[in-house]
């Protein structure tokens, strides 16, 4: 398989083939990410993608399940391309159950909800989408390229055309200053999108990246871990999604959790306020990570 590092996939998509029909990320510009930062965004020629999955499936098809489409937001790409990759992955794995990739909020307002449907029936079942804030005025520091209006407008469409989507909100990105404010446009904005799956990460200032220079500055302060647990607990106690699987088990979060919202908010924040008392552990710090 041809791969142009570096690559990255979503935890649930570990077993998983990544399919890169893309490279980098179509935004690229916000400022606590580094993932794409040495790429230009590309779409790889669709007939080159054909030839790898043809050859995948000659070497393994039928163990296939799981495809993810990478890069950054691989639902940039147009139709035209969609469409025989969606087949071909169809054709060649006969036991393939999903399809995934990332989006935007801007790739989903950029398809007409039709294009949206067509994806949906070709086997496109499930987008990963980041807001990462609620509070426009973070989504605007971050330089996210939508505000909430728009996450919900998108995820509205996706709704429409059957697609499930897994949704990740990012602890402290709002900074000291707007940590409240940003914990409740969180829930919110989580709570208007509705989604099937929804995940809080940490924010983590990453050198080389915008946020860590308006770091340097002292122009961006982050949170300490009390606050970072006052967040999540705003974030579950707030949101109100009709029924969510939730999840904080990411890597980089202080306080690993699981459930669903709202049928264990309760118990979530009742172990939120047991860290924040001291009778839960905490993920050592040297044991965080991306």
């Amino acid at each position: 398989m041809y791969y142009d590092e570096p690559l990255y996939r979503p935890p649930s998509e570990a077993d998983s083939f990544i399919l890169q029909a893309t490279l980098g990320c179509s935004w690229n510009h916000c400022t606590y990410c580094a993932m794409y930062r040495s790429k230009t965004y590309a779409e790889r020629p669709v007939d080159d993608v054909l030839g790898e999955i043809r050859e995948a499936g000659a070497g393994f098809g039928h163990f296939v399940r799981k495809v993810f489409v990478a890069d950054g937001d691989a639902l940039a790409m147009p139709l035209t391309s969609w469409e025989p990759i969606l087949r071909a992955l169809r054709r060649e794995f006969p036991q393939l159950r999903r399809v995934s990739c990332y989006a935007t909020a801007m790739n989903l307002l950029a398809k007409t909800p039709d294009e949206l449907a067509a994806l949906r029936q070709l086997g496109l079942s499930r987008l990963y989408i980041g807001p990462e804030s609620g509070d426009d005025t973070t989504l605007h520091r971050i330089a996210k390229g939508a505000d909430a209006a728009a996450h919900v407008e998108g995820a509205a469409r996706a709704r429409e055309a059957e697609m499930e989507q897994s949704v990740i909100f990012l602890l402290g990105v709002g900074g000291i200053e707007r940590s409240e404010i940003h914990a409740r446009a969180s829930a919110k904005l989580a709570s208007a999108m509705d989604p099937k799956f929804l995940s809080a990460l940490t924010v983590t200032v990453v050198p080389g990246t915008p946020l860590a220079k308006l770091a340097a500055t002292g122009r961006f302060q982050m949170p300490d871990v009390r606050s970072l647990l006052g967040e999540l607990r705003i974030f579950i106690n707030e949101a109100r999604p009709t029924n969510a699987i939730f999840r904080s088990n990411h890597a980089s979060n202080y306080l690993p959790l699981g459930g669903r919202l709202p049928r264990d908010r309760e118990r979530l924040v009742v172990a939120i306020d047991s860290a924040l008392g001291g009778s839960r552990p905490l993920r050592p710090e040297a044991s965080r990570g991306l």
